[in-house]
Parts: structure tokens; C-alpha cells; sequence
């Protein structure tokens, strides 16, 4: 992988790290809702959740958009199927290895006979 793909691992994968960001997701993904509005579902300051949208906003999972005093978030599909697709790439190597492993341990235990 180039650095800017790892750069752009590293963003996303932070981005998610936090379960308040997570359920903002989950909400902006359904439709697009105002950062006020998503600061009332939530048992913190708007300030901190305008934080939380800026970092999802950073890593490129949501747009945000001004209509009129509001500020309305969107979650971005593509970006979240980015990271399935990372996942993905990473469970293949994990795969790789286990079945790796695998024959391994076949070889000795055939040898051990």
C-alpha cells in the first residue's frame, strides 16, 4: 500500500474509533441530518459533537452543507465502503496466514508419523 492509502487507513480507522462517531454515522448514513440536531441525541456539549462531526468530516465519511443558520451532515456511502474494502483486504491476509499455519502444523504432524 502507498503512504497516502495508509494515511488515508489511518484516518478512517480513527474516525470510527470512537462509538459516538459511530452512531453519528449510523444517523447521517439514513439521511441527512442537522449537527444540532444530532448534539440533542447526545449526552454532551454541542461543541463536542461538532467535534466528532469534524472529525468524520476530516476523514472524508460525511460532507457537511449550509442551509441557512443550519449546518446539515451527510454521510458519504463510498467512503464507508472504503473501510469494508480495507477490512476486507485485511481479513484476506489473516486468511492467508492462518491457512499458512494450517499446512504447517499438516506438514509436522505428517512428518510426526
Amino acid at each position: 500500500m502507498t503512504e497516502d492509502h495508509e494515511d488515508r487507513a489511518d484516518a478512517l480507522f480513527h474516525a470510527l474509533s470512537d462509538r459516538t462517531r459511530r452512531d453519528i454515522m449510523r444517523r447521517v448514513l439514513s439521511g441527512e441530518h442537522s449537527v444540532s440536531v444530532l448534539a440533542a441525541k447526545y449526552d454532551m456539549s454541542f461543541a463536542a459533537v461538532q467535534k466528532h462531526v469534524a472529525v468524520l468530516e476530516r476523514a472524508g465519511l460525511l460532507t457537511k452543507r449550509r442551509s441557512g443558520r443550519e449546518q446539515l451532515a451527510t454521510g458519504d456511502v463510498t467512503a464507508v465502503r472504503a473501510v469494508s474494502t480495507m477490512l476486507t483486504e485485511l481479513e484476506q491476509v489473516w486468511r492467508g496466514r492462518i491457512a499458512r499455519i494450517d499446512e504447517l502444523i499438516s506438514t509436522e504432524s505428517t512428518q510426526e508419523d
